[in-house]
This record gives structure tokens, sequence and C-alpha cells, in this order.
């Protein structure tokens, strides 16, 4: 289960997230990442199974917790102050848990690395 402390809750962590966080897409995944200004805070993780790509509820629950569950062992490698937002197209619902670990643990670097290339671009402009 996912710690408390690392949970998404706020509609407004969510929206930012969406439109000023970096984005890497996989076949049954998107990863919106986001740098956050500011104290420094634990990481964030969000996730959004929406109703138009897995229809059932016992579907996107499902995929809920095992993205959950896959997210609480890589908590580690996500910064502080980053915000993950993992967002599950229709190929989620029949992908396999392996193949569900295998997408976040080779996209989740890689989306912190264009996270943190985006901060460096928004510092340098408001400098």
């Amino acid at each position: 289960m996912l710690p408390r402390a690392h949970r998404m809750v706020s509609p407004a962590d969510f929206t930012a997230t969406f439109r000023r966080g970096a984005r890497v897409a996989t076949p049954r995944l998107v990863l919106h990442v986001r740098a956050d200004k500011g104290p420094q805070n634990g990481a964030l993780v969000g996730f959004v199974v929406p109703k138009k790509a897995v229809k059932l509820a016992t579907g996107r629950n499902l995929v809920k917790r095992r993205l959950r569950e896959i997210m609480s062992q890589h908590l580690a490698e996500i910064p502080a102050n980053y915000r993950v937002v993992l967002r599950a197209n229709a190929a989620a619902a029949t992908a396999t848990y392996q193949e569900l670990v295998q997408d976040v643990a080779e996209n989740l670097p890689r989306g912190i690395a264009r996270a943190q290339a985006l901060a460096l671009k928004h510092a340098q402009e408001e400098a």
C-alpha cells in the first residue's frame, strides 16, 4: 500500500502535474512527472484510470491496485518534491502485472529526467 503521505489527492496537484509536467507515454500507461518548487516535501503519486479506457469498475480498481503496489516499490526512486501521475490507457486493463511493472520501471527514470530538464528550463527563463 502506498503510504498516506505520498498519495496525491488534491485536484490542483493533478491539474498542475498534467499541465506543467513532463510526459512519457507507453501503449498501456502515460506518466506525468513534475518537479515542484517550495519547501521540501515527499514525493506525491496519483493515479487516473478513466471510465472511457476501462469500462467496468472492477477493472479500473484492479488497475489502480496494481499501479499503487508498483509505485510503492518504486517510491524511493522519486526525488522529494516531485509529483507523478500515472494515467492508464485501455491496454492496461488486459496487461499482466509484470507488463505494468516493466512499463513503470523503464519509464519512471525517463520521466524524472525530463521533469528535471523542464524545471531547469523554467528556472533559466525566470532568471
